[in-house]
């Protein structure tokens, strides 16, 4: 039975909290958060809806310190589920303390905590894994593995969206402080940077345009990755909706056989449509990316040698990634990213 912690209970602590909850081979034995007190009586809403709907906290330890936690709790594994400010310092103290993390997306702020916490992780010995839960999530994954087995031909354009109205719901506004979440395009649009490049790998260069937030960050990007094949590869990101407008993701695959298409707002969501004969769903695994990504996590924890699905180095480049887009639309003009 492993034993689990959680640090930062907000919406993505609550949801770590939910996945981990569903599972018979670990138990949560301790959260700590700066307002212990709202762990028992708050709850956290984000833009993809929770399992649970009341929490069952017997057992589980509540404290407001993490030296205390570290100290007093016998952990075997931790997600960190802080404001992205704070992954840097966390995941080095865990991984320092010999536990295994699961740190929330994205990995830092900066390039410079990104190689802090990979040289902790490597130094320590321990398991470090980034919540790239769109690599993970089941139409993601089944479209990647659809195009990994040739069936359809090669990829020939793919279009991803996420739009999603202003996060109000983050406990003191964090996310719409931009020293603290890195702003839209750090914290929602790194969704579809990352899985560009898990199906395809860092582009040569980017092209975006955006609209300005707060200072030198967008509130609404949209890029296209520049690769050397013949490929026509685009994503759109935005905090710009109107509150009516509620969430959206989705993309449009277009191989040499088949489109495949995902919607989060349609039902079906997903189809794969192919040159000839009728579109269908295809079955897909239960339950979303967070179930599968702390699986992933935990069985790794286990010692099980599983196939890497998203490595220290991805996340550090779907932030080197972001600069990019970032650089790019500030500037007007295309970047490359042939040098690390």
């Amino acid at each position: 039975m492993i034993r689990v912690g959680i640090l930062g209970f907000g919406f993505m602590g609550r949801m770590h909290f939910d996945c981990y909850a569903r599972r018979d081979d670990c138990r949560i034995v301790a959260i700590c958060d700066a307002n212990p007190e709202g762990v028992q009586v708050d709850r956290a809403v984000g833009n993809v809806a929770q399992t649970t709907e009341s929490l069952d906290l017997s057992g589980v330890e509540i404290l407001g310190d993490f030296e205390r936690m570290m100290d007093t709790v016998k952990m075997d594994a931790l997600s960190i589920t802080l404001p992205t400010f704070l992954h840097r310092e966390y995941t080095c103290r865990a991984l320092d303390r010999g536990i295994p993390v699961l740190c929330e997306k994205p990995m830092a702020l900066c390039l410079p905590d990104c190689d802090a916490m990979i040289h902790t992780a490597e130094r320590c010995g321990k398991v470090l894994q980034i919540g790239h839960c769109i690599r993970f999530w089941p139409e993601y994954a089944k479209a990647k593995e659809l195009l990994d087995t040739g069936r359809y031909g090669e990829i020939l354009s793919l279009s991803l969206r996420r739009l999603s109205a202003r996060p109000t719901w983050s406990h003191e506004d964090w996310l719409m402080n931009t020293d603290r979440s890195g702003g839209m395009e750090l914290d929602l649009h790194i969704h579809d940077s990352d899985y560009v490049q898990h199906l395809l790998g860092m582009p040569k260069a980017v092209f975006s345009a955006g609209v300005k937030g707060g200072g030198d960050h967008l509130d609404h990007v949209t890029t296209q990755y520049l690769y050397e094949q013949n490929v026509a590869i685009s994503a759109e990101g935005t905090w710009t909706m109107a509150p009516s407008f509620g969430f959206e993701m989705s993309f449009h695959l277009v191989a040499e056989g088949a489109t495949i298409v995902f919607d989060s707002t349609r039902d079906p969501a997903f189809r794969v449509c192919p040159a000839e004969g009728e579109a269908f769903t295809p079955s897909l695994v239960p339950g979303d990316g967070y179930d599968w990504e702390l699986d992933h996590f935990l069985r790794t924890v286990q010692g099980e040698d599983l196939p890497a699905v998203t490595t220290l180095e991805s996340a550090r480049d779907s932030v080197r990634l972001v600069e990019a887009e970032r650089r790019s639309a500030l500037k007007g003009e295309i970047v490359s990213l042939d040098s690390p």
